[in-house]
């Protein structure tokens, strides 16, 4: 029995051995195509791409989305002092005419409309006025009589050597000249006072000129319109446009840190992300018992195309005299919860979203107290675009 099955085994030893035998020599002809030792298969390797950073935008040159970005240079600025403030443009009134008439009379011309530039002394209107006629008679009348009691007070002078004349009426007759002279005088002032500018006249009618050069901004003059010293408005004003006052509401509580001099920063609705500047003339003397505020006044350089108005509505700043800052228009910010980013062009095309600290908060302008440098350009238009194409980036498709 163990002989039978040990001849049964043999044929399973015999084919394991020529299986062991034939991978031994797969194993020896690989050794020989691969002298440096048997090929062992690498890990499998994931490609991974360098990080790109989560704040920078990178767009290829000419990419659509730049058509709708527009870019601003900051600058230094001082902080303001407090939140942004109630202000109304004025006129200067150290370079403003407020034109109206001594006399009573009738409109017969108008020469300026709202608008005109005019020069110092050029006619506005002329006027028809009997008070003028009169006052330019009685002087005419008071010359006439000064000259007959001078002729008169002469020929006495020449008669008093040969006793042809007494003294005492010599006397008189000087008194009597030196009376209508004085009535000349008067005459010629009251003349003077009703035509200020001292314009030609042509019997009763009065040319009404300009004290000052400026621009016709209001006029209540028509033609035909009866005048008179009792008029409530002026019929003309005329102002230097180039000269504003700013009239700034200040709180009582800010009232000591406001110091002549100190500098102002005005924007307006009108015109968006665009500063101006004016500087603290005066504070007022009255406190409103309403509105616990005083009328601070500040004078505001207007040159150029005169954009300022008297009478608009604005927001000003009142600036520290030290501790610079960055003013930034509002469309440049970004808001996300508690935080404020704006997006800082690093490269041409590449956009990079910046964490910045604002200290205060206007209606068009902001002032950034940390997160920005003066002279680094930031977007100013398309910031919501770039946030937009941003967080899709970040967060994938939805």
């Amino acid at each position: 029995m163990n002989s039978l099955n040990r001849l049964k085994r043999r044929p399973m030893l015999v084919g394991i051995v020529l299986v062991g035998a034939s991978a031994l020599a797969a194993v020896l002809v690989l050794a020989q195509a691969n002298p440096a030792g048997p090929a062992i298969a690498p890990a499998a390797a994931t490609a991974t791409a360098p990080r790109q950073d989560p704040d920078v935008l990178r767009f290829a040159p000419g990419a659509e989305q730049l058509t709708a970005i527009a870019t601003e240079r900051v600058l230094a600025s001082p902080l303001p002092l407090a939140d942004v403030l109630s202000a109304r443009v004025a006129y200067d009134d150290d370079a403003t005419a407020r034109i109206g008439v001594g006399v009573s009379g009738r409109i017969v011309s108008i020469a300026a409309a709202p608008g005109d530039h005019v020069r110092a002394g050029q006619v506005l209107a002329v006027i028809d006025s009997p008070d003028l006629g009169t006052a330019v008679a009685d002087l005419d009348k008071a010359r006439a009589d000064e000259h007959r009691k001078q002729l008169l007070a002469t020929r006495a002078v020449e008669l008093v050597p040969g006793d042809a004349i007494a003294q005492k009426d010599v006397d008189a007759l000087q008194s009597d000249l030196a009376q209508a002279h004085a009535e000349t005088v008067r005459a010629r002032q009251r003349v003077a006072n009703l035509n200020p500018a001292g314009l030609g006249l042509a019997g009763q009618h009065m040319q009404l000129a300009s004290p000052v050069a400026g621009v016709v901004t209001e006029r209540s003059a028509t033609p035909g319109l009866e005048v008179s010293p009792s008029l409530a408005a002026p019929l003309f004003v005329v102002t230097d446009p180039n000269r504003l006052w700013l009239m700034i509401d200040v709180p009582e509580a800010l009232l000591g840190r406001v110091q002549a001099g100190g500098l102002v920063a005005v924007d307006s609705d009108a015109y968006p992300g665009e500063q101006f500047r004016a500087k603290i003339a005066s504070a007022g003397q009255l406190i409103d018992p309403n509105t616990r505020r005083v009328t601070v006044r500040a004078v505001l350089e207007n040159r150029g195309n005169h954009r300022l108005l008297p009478e608009m509505f604005v927001r000003a700043h009142l600036l520290q005299t030290s501790g610079d800052g960055v003013a930034v228009p509002n469309s440049a910010i970004v808001n996300r919860g508690r935080y404020a980013y704006v997006y800082v062009q690093t490269a041409p095309a590449q956009f990079t979203r910046r964490r910045v600290t604002l200290a205060t908060q206007g209606g068009a302008i902001s002032y950034v107290s940390d997160g920005l440098a003066s002279g680094e350009t930031i977007v100013t238009v398309g910031a919501l675009l770039l946030d937009a194409e941003l967080a899709a980036r970040v967060d994938g498709p939805a």
